[in-house]
């Protein structure tokens, strides 16, 4: 392998931010937060969306979605488009 062309992984604390829960890993991200991990030792926090704690895969927990009216939205902020007749259900 070449010298020097690989990042610097160093231990990093992802919090989830849906659920809080908070898993301990190695990552080249870095953060201005620190949090003091289980160990005693103090580790950058890094706040992320979805972990595999939260997201829908994962924990078999189906979210449901707002589809309703989503063409009618479209269509008031972008207009019907002329010639095009939708069929109606």
């Amino acid at each position: 392998m070449k010298a020097d062309i690989h990042p610097d992984y160093h231990p990093v604390v992802f919090e989830d931010a849906s659920t809080g829960a908070r898993f301990l890993t190695r990552s080249t991200a870095t953060g201005d937060r620190t949090v003091t991990w289980t160990d005693g030792n103090t580790y950058p926090l890094l706040t992320v969306d979805v972990t595999a704690d939260s997201h829908p895969f994962w924990t078999g927990a189906h979210r449901v979605l707002d589809t309703q009216g989503r063409v009618e939205k479209f269509e008031r902020r972008y207009g019907r488009r002329a010639g095009r007749n939708r069929k109606e259900h």
